[in-house]
């Protein structure tokens, strides 16, 4: 992948949503919930405030949770990412 955000950017690619419940039963694709767990794959150097660059919190790997309705859809090279601001992630998964 070649994309490299700016300021304080992330690039993340959706995690597969949950096919089946915990109960056993199979959702089709209507059914199933958008995913709001998603993979970092790119991040930019950080925010400029005041003339000093601010670091970020997440790294490249990392699993996050993100904003619902947050960032620009992107395609690259067949794959699909979205393109975000730090602050619309809110929480790295452990």
């Amino acid at each position: 992948m070649n994309i490299k955000p700016l300021g304080d950017r992330v690039v993340i690619q959706k995690l597969e949503a949950e096919t089946t419940t915990k109960s056993g039963i199979l959702l089709t694709g209507t059914a199933k919930e958008q995913p709001q767990e998603a993979k970092v794959v790119a991040i930019g150097p950080g925010a400029m405030v005041e003339g000093k660059r601010v670091p970020m919190d997440v790294e490249v790997g990392n699993k996050v949770l993100y904003s619902k309705y947050a960032g620009t859809d992107v395609k690259v090279d067949g794959e699909e990412y979205i393109i975000l601001k730090q602050d619309d992630i809110l929480a790295i998964v452990e």
